[in-house]
């Protein structure tokens, strides 16, 4: 078995190295003049150097995110960052792009690489030993880089006079130096597993190891660059701890706030929207939009149901637009539902949950008001949150364009804002939505079961917990109950008023 590893660790190097020789053929027709200032040029200009030097690697433009980030790690030679990238956004192969730069350009001279173990940490320092080895363009620039004597798969030193060291967590870091160099420059990368997560006395021992002997073998009088590279995989994990002493924490998922990929020249809509349709909300979220859901213990059944007709109850259609003046980045799924109340159930009848824009919004309120017209609903008030965070947001974008697409379409809403000072979120949930959940009266249309808007509502319901970030679905749900309870009292004291006065005589 040990045999079978060596070999295909063998055959994993010797590929690398054919890709990067293929891919990197050097110049040849250049004056000693021209090529000086051609790396001159590309050094002064990262994003240029990475095209020229990896084109394996640049095979699309990168975006916005990826710039903004090694700007702000070239600049700062003191800096402490952590990216919780999705997958597919390219965090290690721009790390290794980076830190090569770094070292070529005489900015870092001791570079630490460490993963969940050993062997995983050895894996990600192979494509940086395999550029030194056989990247064509680079060796012609910089000359050649390997050095005789310790040149190994988990530590090696350059030509250029900078080391990398492969770590796995828990080894010792002490006394790692590089001549007089203390490590300036660490890359904690791929450093959570599920497992550990789940183990609150493993994750402090890492914590304390991070802090304490990799981060203590620096110098206290010169910089270093630390970047941990990871994704949100858990609510105990590293990446989430570590981002509380970082400069920077940059969260960048699968899709933007707006619903829209944020790797464009990359990953297409379409290609998107293939894979999450291969796996179910809970490991999407997860592994594209750095929200675990873990399982919550709250609402842990959920009742599927014939919903009765919509003319026999009373029906209101909730929305929460989720996003605002004062919080336009919050990435919050924006969700619009028809709830329904007969007796003492409530109906779950359909719901739109997704991050979209306010034009899909506004879409969504008008297929839901239609969706009850077609079912003879009278009288269906549409509710749309309007407390302190999204009055400006409601009035000054919403409302617009919620008008000027009645004006096209003839349809006027009957809307009323929900101006109710919502205060705990997930208390409110809680408090209003378990009771009659646990007693079989909150009831989901078994007739949309299948409909991914409801998926993702029941996974939100069944993940439901104080720290979950995703709980707009539940929101809306819960407004949508209060709303119709405060009909249903409004009506009962009417109801008495008018029994009261028919009946004054026999008091």
């Amino acid at each position: 078995m040990a045999k079978k590893v060596v070999i295909d660790k063998y055959k994993e190097w010797q590929a690398l190295c054919l890709e990067m020789q293929a891919d990197t053929p050097a110049l040849i027709n250049e004056t000693p003049a021209e090529k000086a200032a051609r790396i001159k040029r590309l050094e002064a200009n990262p994003e240029d150097w990475f095209v020229y030097y990896f084109p394996k690697y640049c095979t699309s433009a990168p975006a916005d995110f990826h710039k903004k980030a090694t700007a702000r790690l070239i600049k700062n030679a003191e800096w402490y960052e952590v990216r919780a990238w999705s997958r597919e956004l390219a965090k290690s192969a721009r790390a290794m792009m980076e830190f090569i730069y770094l070292s070529m350009t005489k900015r870092v001279q001791n570079v630490l690489l460490v993963s969940n173990s050993n062997e995983n940490a050895c894996r990600l320092l192979l494509p940086f030993k395999t550029c030194f080895e056989k990247n064509k363009r680079l060796i012609s620039d910089y000359g050649e880089q390997v050095t005789y004597g310790k040149w190994e798969a988990s530590e090696f030193t350059t030509q250029a006079g900078c080391s990398f060291r492969a770590l796995g967590w828990g080894q010792s870091p002490r006394g790692t130096r590089k001549d007089n160099v203390r490590p300036d420059g660490i890359i904690i990368d791929d450093i959570d597993t599920d497992e550990e997560c789940r183990n609150e006395d493993i994750m402090t021992a890492k914590i304390n190891w991070i802090e304490q002997a990799l981060i203590g073998t620096r110098s206290i009088s010169n910089p270093i660059r630390i970047l941990v590279n990871g994704n949100i995989i858990h609510e105990n994990c590293a990446v989430k701890k570590l981002s509380k002493k970082a400069d920077k924490f940059d969260i960048v998922n699968i899709r933007d706030e707006n619903g829209k990929s944020t790797w464009a020249s990359k990953n297409k809509e379409s290609d998107i929207d293939r894979v999450l349709s291969l796996i179910s909300y809970e490991s999407a979220q997860k592994e594209y939009f750095n929200n675990p859901m873990d399982g919550g213990d709250t609402f842990r059944d959920l009742k599927d149901g014939k919903v009765p007709r919509l003319d026999s109850c009373h029906v209101c259609i909730y929305a929460d637009p989720a996003t605002s003046n004062k919080d336009v980045t919050s990435g919050s799924h924006k969700a619009v539902g028809i709830v329904a109340q007969k007796g003492f159930d409530y109906f779950v009848v359909k719901v739109f949950l997704d991050t979209m824009s306010n034009a899909k919004f506004v879409d969504c309120l008008f297929e839901c008001y239609n969706y009850c017209r077609t079912h003879k609903v009278e009288g269906v008030r549409v509710y749309i949150e309007n407390n302190s965070l999204q009055n400006p947001f409601y009035e000054q974008v919403l409302l617009p364009m919620i008008y000027a697409r009645a004006n096209e379409t003839k349809i006027f809403l009957p809307i009323t804002g929900d101006d109710r000072d919502k205060k705990d979120k997930y208390t409110r949930i809680e408090g209003t939505l378990e009771p009659i959940n646990r007693l079989g009266h909150l009831i989901f249309n078994e007739a949309e079961s299948e409909d991914p808007n409801m998926k993702r509502l029941k996974a939100q319901f069944k993940n439901f917990t104080r720290k979950q970030k995703r709980m707009d679905g539940p929101d809306m749900v819960e407004g949508a109950v209060f709303k119709l309870r405060e009909t249903e009292a409004v009506e009962s004291i009417g109801s008495f008023e008018s029994f009261k006065k028919v009946n004054s005589k026999r008091f």
